[in-house]
């Protein structure tokens, strides 16, 4: 007999295997926890710095409590249907044997899907809910507009602030019991409560009740809805209007009440069966219902249309055209429109300007689209600098008098450091960019450069000597993070400009503001190191304990995160404000629910020439204000927002949920007043809503006799032309302000439109210069409609004009012999004279290299007359019989040709400057012979005249030649330009 000893019993593998499966998940739990918080700590940090962490905490506890209310509200409810099929199950029941294996498969996993399937759907509720917490929460701080709809004559703020959450809750709460229905018919199926076979339905009466219960609910859900949706049809576009028409108020609304009722009733017959156990009449009454809702819904309104409305569209629709126009001027803010109709004259006199000569004293000549390059030559001073492109335009007092200007800060681009770009480079030496260049809009050099205000490192100029605050910490360009900030006496490590006392190379600084979160210790560095994903932060020795972080450092991501609900501007600009430059940024508060409204795609509307098409979360809008003026100081990243609009109901909500966050604009400086202006693309926005929405009465709107557009860039065909900033008046002004216009010409299908003037919109952008007032005109809408008897041409027929024109297409032609490239500046069109008059920049620059864009001639236009001269003032002059009775800031200018080095650059023996003047009057005589020869059809003629233009045009290039050869002597430049340092 044999034994065999049991062998030993070795520890079960699993649990080992258990036990580092556990300490690993939980390692990385940890790890996963602790860079959520990192990220949400940085926020924190960041928003206290700012002074803004109500902003951040209030969408923490927003959104926290809406998960929370979603994840209840859609796990109970299916964590209770689930149970309740479950336990009301027939103990009994026969089952069929495919019923035997699902539940067979099913049994064991009973227990984790009867919790784990309401968590699923929890999940999906609350994260769905927390995106919601803005239409919640504005529901629940909306504010009456004392305005009411002329449909329901409900107050507008319904429509604003509470259809949206209504529509929200009635959606949200459709697919939970739409979930319950349907996991309730799925558990009573599995468990026998639901058998289907042999032509038959049977269900228990448990699941009788469940099932018809949850039915009726949802049915009175859509009831719901349906009621809603007669207020939703104030907002929905219909065929010409938003909002509802003849067929929408008689038929559509009706019909939506007939239904919504009718779907009470079915869900009544719903709830009666869960008491009587009867299916016929519940399911009779949905089919009906179907039915009711095709023939209501659909089938009479097309009834409606075609019978009735058609036939006699504008006497029974008038009214509702006319609720549209009302109700899209108030929401735009177009209702205040002052008209005036005007009878252009076209005809130019001697003095016709005298009385508009303050006008034309500001008249930009400096197109901010085109000089930069010119600026960046002469301002640069190293290659790690850099201007924004276009520039600004701004308005300053000098000396006692207003001067519009174009202006730009000198920025960093740390992508030139080439191989110099390390870590501690571009983190802590190369931090900021430095000073303000300004160069007044309507002057010019001799030498066709702009004449700058303000210029150099260090600067000079008039803001130095208001001894501002030059360094640009916080700007367009700038880099994703720095960090700044040391000790007091301890060493300089940041790179202030690249010009140092007695001869240096370089002149050094250290952050003394407040700027940025504090990085000096080592939690906040290990924080930060994570953020940025660079080791360098925890690690550099240069790191101390005064050390601040800078980033989010764009003046528009800044305001975007302080103030979410804003829509922001395109075009935010710097100006030097009470010694600090500050970038100003216009905010928008938005709706697409402004009853009877008609929407317009804000991106659209905002695209032209000088702005690509931007992105918006939400673009269909068919409201907007500009709310808010906001400031970011470029120094130290401070961001102040002011309650511009405070009559704005949806600001007034946004105040309720950020009580803090808000000054009042009576706060703002008188200094900060008088940089603030009309924000660009609200003017936009408003001009391509009045092209349609000039006119005042339902019956032009039907015939559409009369629609208006933006004319396109002369520059540019395929956008539209930007609205410009100017110094000017209105006819119905008494003197000049700071103004914003635009035009306008006839609309037309498929590009086959007159390009005349039918409209010139001015908007007074000048706010004033004195703390807690506003001037009474600013943001008056001056609107010039164009007598129809009198052809002023368009944007269009003027730049064609001059491309054709033969004689400025001669001297086109003359300077752009060699390597030159001719550049059209924008068209600006001014109502002086009792007239419109046209001005257009024209720039010489290289075709090659290094390109430096100098202003050679003025294009002007009155009417059907033209003149192209060297200087503003002479073309005017030219253009108005010898003495237009304009000022312009170019009178003392000497214009220097092409080649010359300065503005009295003394000619060589063998070119005088007569003989070159009077080689291009025979161009030109040449020229226009040789035209009429050929439009007679006397080729012989036409021969002669071209060999005679040949013979000029030769004659011009030998004097061109004699001249770039000529000694000049010292030019007479109002404002020298530096000598590029780099």
């Amino acid at each position: 007999m044999t034994t065999t000893s049991a062998p030993n019993q070795a520890t079960p593998p699993n649990r080992s295997r258990r036990i580092i499966s556990i300490s690993l998940a939980v390692i990385a739990a940890l790890v996963v926890a602790f860079f959520v918080f990192a990220s949400l700590y940085a926020d924190w940090m960041w928003f206290s710095q700012l002074g803004f962490t109500e902003v951040l905490t209030t969408q923490w506890i927003a959104r926290t409590v809406m998960f929370v209310i979603g994840f209840l509200a859609m796990a109970v409810p299916v964590w209770g249907v689930i149970q309740l099929a479950y336990r009301l199950r027939p103990v009994y029941a026969r089952l069929s044997s495919q019923l035997d294996r699902y539940q067979e498969v099913v049994e064991p996993l009973r227990r984790l899907a009867m919790w784990g399937i309401p968590v699923f759907f929890g999940f999906f509720a609350g994260f769905a809910a927390s995106a919601q917490w803005e239409t919640t929460w504005l529901w629940a701080n909306g504010v009456a507009t004392a305005t009411t709809d002329p449909q329901f004559g409900l107050d507008t703020g319904f429509y604003l602030f509470g259809l949206p959450f209504y529509t929200t809750v009635l959606g949200f709460a459709s697919a939970v019991v739409l979930v319950c229905l349907l996991l309730t018919a799925v558990v009573s199926y599995l468990y026998g409560s639901v058998r289907v076979g042999q032509r038959e339905l049977r269900i228990s009466k448990s699941a009788r009740i469940q099932l018809a219960v949850l039915a009726g609910v949802y049915l009175l859900l859509q009831g719901a809805s349906l009621w809603l949706d007669r207020y939703a049809t104030l907002i929905n576009q219909e065929d010409r209007i938003t909002g509802p028409g003849y067929v929408g108020v008689n038929a559509v609304i009706p019909g939506q009440t007939i239904l919504a009722i009718a779907a009470v009733i079915v869900a009544i017959a719903f709830f009666v069966t869960a008491v009587i156990g009867r299916w016929r009449y519940p399911l009779i009454a949905t089919a009906l219902l179907v039915v009711s809702a095709v023939v209501v819904g659909a089938a009479i309104p097309w009834a409606v249309t075609t019978f009735q409305v058609r036939p006699n569209q504008l006497a029974l629709e008038s009214q509702y055209y006319q609720r549209n126009i009302d109700s899209t001027k108030a929401a735009y803010g177009i209702d205040n429109v002052e008209k005036e109709n005007f009878e252009a004259t076209t005809t130019a006199q001697a003095g016709q300007l005298r009385n508009d000569a303050a006008s034309t004293a500001q008249l930009r000549i400096m197109d901010p689209a085109i000089i930069g390059p010119t600026v960046r030559q002469l301002e640069q001073y190293r290659a790690y600098y850099q201007f924004a492109n276009p520039l600004d335009v701004d308005r300053y007092q000098i000396n006692g008098q207003t001067q519009d200007a174009v202006v730009a800060l000198r920025e960093l681009n740390i992508d030139q450091l080439g191989d110099a770009a390390t870590w501690q480079n571009t983190t802590l030496v190369y931090t900021h960019g430095y000073g303000m260049v300004a160069a007044a809009g309507n002057e010019r050099t001799d030498d066709g450069d702009p004449v700058f205000l303000e210029q150099a490192i260090p600067g000079t100029g008039f803001l130095t000597d208001l001894n501002y605050e030059p360094r640009v910490y916080f700007g367009e360009q700038s880099p994703p993070y720095s960090i700044v900030g040391g000790p007091e006496g301890g060493e300089d490590i940041e790179l202030d400009y690249p010009i140092g006392a007695d001869g240096g190379t370089e002149t050094r600084t250290t952050f003394r503001g407040d700027g940025g979160p504090s990085v000096g210790n080592v939690f906040s560095r290990l924080i930060y190191a994570l953020k940025f994903q660079s080791e360098q932060i925890l690690f550099s020795d240069y790191v101390n304990a005064d050390s601040q972080i800078l980033y989010d450092r764009n003046p528009k991501e800044r305001v975007q995160k302080v103030a979410p609900y804003l829509t922001l501007d395109s075009d935010p600009y710097p100006t030097v404000v009470d010694g600090r430059i500050k970038w100003v940024i216009d905010g928008y508060t938005t709706s697409a629910n402004y009853p009877y409204s008609s929407s317009v795609s804000l991106s659209r509307a905002i695209t032209d020439s000088n702005t690509p098409s931007p992105t918006y979360s939400l673009d269909n809008i068919n409201y907007i204000r500009n709310s808010v003026k906001a400031t970011v100081d470029a120094y130290d990243g401070k961001v102040t927002l002011y309650a511009w609009d405070d009559e704005d109901p949806i600001l007034q909500a946004w105040q309720k949920v950020y009580p803090s966050s808000l000054q009042p604009w009576s706060e703002m400086s008188a200094d900060l007043m008088s940089h603030v202006r009309y924000p660009t693309d609200l003017m936009k926005v408003q001009r391509s809503m009045l092209g349609v929405y000039h006119v005042d009465d339902a019956r032009s709107f039907f015939q559409q006799d009369n629609r208006w557009t933006t004319p396109n860039d002369p520059q540019d065909p395929n956008t539209l032309q930007p609205p410009y900033y100017l110094t000017m008046k209105m006819p119905s002004q008494d003197a000049p302000s700071y103004s914003m216009f635009t035009s306008f010409i006839p609309a037309s299908q498929g590009g086959q439109a007159r390009n005349v003037l039918t409209g010139y919109l001015a908007v007074d952008s000048n706010a004033g210069d004195q703390q807690g007032t506003k001037r009474d005109d600013y943001g008056r809408l001056r609107m010039l409609v164009i007598d129809a008897a009198t052809t002023v041409p368009g944007p269009g027929q003027v730049q064609n004009t001059f491309d054709s024109d033969t004689a400025v297409s001669s001297q086109i032609n003359i300077l752009q012999q060699g390597q030159s490239q001719v550049l059209n500046g924008n068209l600006l069109t001014l109502p002086v004279g009792g007239g419109l008059l046209y001005v257009q920049p024209v720039f010489v620059q290289s075709s090659g290299g290094t390109q430096l864009p100098q202003l050679r001639r003025v294009l002007v236009a009155f009417g059907d007359k033209i003149a192209f001269e060297n200087t503003l003032s002479e073309a005017l002059d030219s253009l108005f019989g010898g003495d237009s009775g304009a000022d312009t800031g170019d009178e003392a200018v000497t214009p220097s040709e092409p080649g010359d080095a300065g503005d009295e650059a003394t000619p060589t023996p063998d070119a005088p400057a007569g003989d070159y003047a009077a080689a291009l009057a025979e161009a030109q005589a040449a020229l226009t012979a040789r035209q009429a020869a050929l439009t007679a059809g006397d080729l012989a003629e036409f021969a002669t005249q071209d060999e005679r233009l040949t013979a000029a045009v030769q004659r011009l290039i030998e004097l061109q030649g004699q001249t770039e050869g000529a000694a000049p002597t010292d030019g007479a430049a109002e404002t020298p330009a530096p000598t590029p340092a780099g």
